[in-house]
C-alpha cells in the first residue's frame, strides 16, 4: 500500500505528466484520425488532374499572389448523380440489416457463454474466435466455394432433393449477409458477454421469489441491464460494415453496389481522386452521427452513477 502511494506522489511529481497522460489520447486521435481526415478533405475539394498527384493544387502562387483553389465540383457530383446516393444507402441498409442479425444470432450465444459453467467460458469463447485465426480473405472464398450455383450448399440441397436445380446465391444481397454476419457476429458477441457476464444474479432471485417468469425476468431485467453491451456491440459491427469493401466485391458481384466498393473504384480504376475523397468524407460525417450518439449515451450513463 505504502508503495503504490509513493508511486502516485512521485507521478505526481514527474512536470508534465498530468499534460502527456490527458494528452494522449487526443494526440492519437489527432495523428491517426483528424490529420489523415484534413487530408482527404483537402483532397475533396481540389480539381482531377492528369498529373502526380491526380488532383489540383490548393493553395499556389501566381505570380507573387497566393491563391487557394476550393472547388465544390466532387460534392456537387455526388449530389446530381443518384448511383452515389443508391450506394450511400445500401451501405447504410446492409450495415443495419447485418448489425440486427448479428444482434439476434449474438445475443444468445453471449447469453448461452455467460449462463455456462465458468471453467467452460473460456472453451466457448475460444470458439467464437477460432474461425478469426484464418485469414479474413480466405474465409470469404471459402463462401464462395459453399454458394456457388456448383458449391457444397446447392449439392446437399439436390441431393436430398430439396430441389431440382442450382439455386442463385452467389453474387446476390444473400451472399452479402451471410457473408457480413459470419465475418462480423464476434464482435458482437464479445462485448455482449463481457456486459451480461457481469449481472448482478440476485436481481434474478429476487424477480423469481417474487413471481415473475423467466422469459419476464429476461425481457425487464436482463436485457435492460445489457443495453450497453447491445450499443457497443452494434457499433463495432455497424461502423466497419458501412466502409466493408472486400464482402461486397466477392460475394455481391455487381449485384450490391456499397459505398466502399465505389471508393475503389473511384480511386483506382476512374483516378478521380476528388470525387473518391469527396466519397469517403461524407461517410465520415456519416459515421459520426452514431459515434456522437453513442459518446452522449455514455456519458449519461456515467453522469448518472
Amino acid at each position: 500500500m505504502n508503495i503504490n502511494l509513493k508511486s502516485r506522489w512521485d507521478l505526481a511529481r514527474v512536470p508534465g505528466s498530468r499534460w502527456a497522460i490527458i494528452g494522449g489520447p487526443y494526440l492519437w486521435l489527432g495523428v491517426f484520425f483528424l490529420l489523415p481526415f484534413i487530408i482527404v478533405a483537402k483532397i475533396s475539394f481540389a480539381e482531377a488532374q492528369i498529373s502526380i498527384p491526380p488532383y489540383s493544387a490548393m493553395v499556389e502562387w501566381v505570380g507573387d499572389t497566393l491563391t487557394i483553389n476550393l472547388s465544390r465540383g466532387s460534392y456537387v457530383w455526388l449530389f446530381s448523380d443518384t448511383l452515389y446516393i443508391n450506394a450511400y444507402w445500401n451501405s447504410i441498409k446492409v450495415a443495419f440489416f447485418s448489425t440486427l442479425f448479428c444482434l439476434l444470432i449474438g445475443y444468445p450465444m453471449a447469453y448461452a457463454i455467460a449462463k455456462a459453467p465458468s471453467y467452460q467460458q473460456p472453451t466457448l469463447l475460444l470458439l467464437v474466435l477460432l474461425p478469426s485465426w484464418t485469414s479474413f480473405l480466405i474465409r470469404v472464398y471459402a463462401w464462395m466455394g459453399l454458394l456457388s450455383n456448383n458449391g457444397y450448399i446447392n449439392q446437399l440441397l439436390m441431393g436430398l432433393g430439396l430441389t431440382d436445380s442450382s439455386i442463385q446465391m452467389m453474387n446476390t444481397n444473400f451472399a452479402v449477409y451471410i457473408g457480413v454476419v459470419y465475418s462480423y457476429l464476434p464482435f458482437m458477441v464479445l462485448p455482449l458477454y463481457a456486459n451480461l457476464s457481469k449481472h448482478d444474479g440476485t436481481l434474478l432471485e429476487a424477480a423469481s421469489d417474487l413471481g415473475a417468469r423467466k422469459i419476464v425476468s429476461f425481457f425487464r431485467i436482463t436485457v435492460p441491464l445489457s443495453k450497453n453491451g447491445i450499443i457497443a456491440g452494434s457499433m463495432l459491427v455497424f461502423i466497419p460494415v458501412v466502409g466493408e469493401y472486400v464482402i461486397p466485391e466477392l460475394l455481391g458481384g455487381t449485384q450490391t453496389t456499397m459505398i466502399g466498393k465505389v471508393l475503389w473504384q473511384e480511386f483506382f480504376d476512374n483516378r478521380d481522386w476528388p470525387v473518391a475523397s469527396a466519397l469517403a468524407a461524407i461517410m465520415i460525417m456519416i459515421l459520426i452521427i452514431p459515434i456522437s450518439i453513442f459518446q452522449r449515451y455514455q456519458q449519461k450513463e456515467l453522469e448518472a452513477r
